[in-house]
């Protein structure tokens, strides 16, 4: 099994944000270090094609990147100021997406050691997220027709709210976001099926849950393809998240959603999604911890 990660391409941000940009480089380095995968294993994308982001972005949002034009609005709304360094970094995340999915389809799991940008709206970016990765990574897999159906297990604290815009109507795409009820994005879209937790939730609340939804999820969505936003927000340590899962709590987590596809014999795409820990090492240590868990069913 491979990982692609676009760690070396990092984006200058001002002094004292709040984005951990450092976390990629952090996980590529620890999922070495720990042996999950030799370093050869892990690889680095190229830029996605601007004729895969016209499937799910407008153009003159797509212009807006392209050129550096976005307006202080939009650029407020997305959470980071424009600079080439932000474009380059977010082509290559889409990229890692797309590379993991093929990767998911031929072998049966695919990494991208980034990814998970789900606050991503056809019109505009929002909460540190520039494109949508795995609605991309969808489309391009459609259009190629590598897959028909998909979903999107999207176990970030956050909801999924520019995912669930996208593919708002189409009976295709089954999208499931388990998230803080009363966390960021404070308007909530439609997903598929939305679970609302409240703040405090701890492991075996959470799990309880998710096992009680997981299972039907899978079966009426029917996909060619599962994409896996495993955020390390829900854990306890996190600045933004709200609620309390241990280490432990958001491993077994992992463990039920790779042990759910993997019985079904359904591909499934790991991506990092969002991390706000006061230690950054905290949340390379959990994102490695679900590589673990992706490799113990897979590889």
């Amino acid at each position: 099994m491979r990982a692609w990660s676009s760690a070396r391409f990092g984006i200058p941000l001002p002094q004292g944000h709040r984005f951990p940009i450092q976390k990629y480089a952090l996980v590529r380095d620890l999922v070495i270090r720990r042996g999950l995968l030799p370093p050869e294993a892990v690889e680095e994308p190229g830029p996605a094609a601007w004729e895969d982001l016209v499937l799910v972005h407008q153009q003159p949002y797509l212009d807006a990147i392209h050129d550096g034009t976005l307006d202080s609005i939009a650029a407020r709304r997305l959470g980071f100021p424009w600079s080439p360094e932000l474009r380059e970094r977010s082509l290559r995340t889409v990229q890692g997406t797309i590379e993991a999915a093929h990767d998911a389809i031929s072998e049966g799991a695919g990494v991208n050691l980034a990814g998970g940008t789900h606050h991503a709206f056809p019109d505009r970016g929002e909460g540190f997220c520039v494109f949508n990765d795995a609605a991309v990574a969808i489309r391009a897999l459609q259009r190629d027709g590598l897959i028909r159906r998909a979903a999107i297990v999207d176990l970030d604290v956050h909801q999924g709210n520019g995912t669930a815009r996208i593919f708002a109507g189409d009976d295709a795409i089954f999208t499931f976001s388990l998230h803080g009820e009363k966390n960021y994005p404070f308007h909530k879209e439609e997903s598929s099926l939305d679970v609302g937790l409240p703040d405090g939730c701890e492991d075996q609340a959470y799990l309880d849950i998710l096992e009680r939804h997981l299972a039907d999820v899978l079966e009426c969505s029917d996909p060619d393809l599962v994409l896996y936003l495993a955020g390390a927000d829900p854990y306890a340590g996190d600045r933004f998240g709200r609620l309390r899962l241990s280490r432990a709590g958001l491993r077994e987590r992992d463990r039920m959603v790779f042990q759910a596809c993997r019985s079904r014999g359904l591909p499934v795409v790991m991506t990092l999604s969002g991390g706000y820990a006061l230690d950054v090492t905290d949340i390379a240590q959990i994102h490695a911890d679900t590589l673990s868990e992706l490799l113990a069913c897979y590889a």
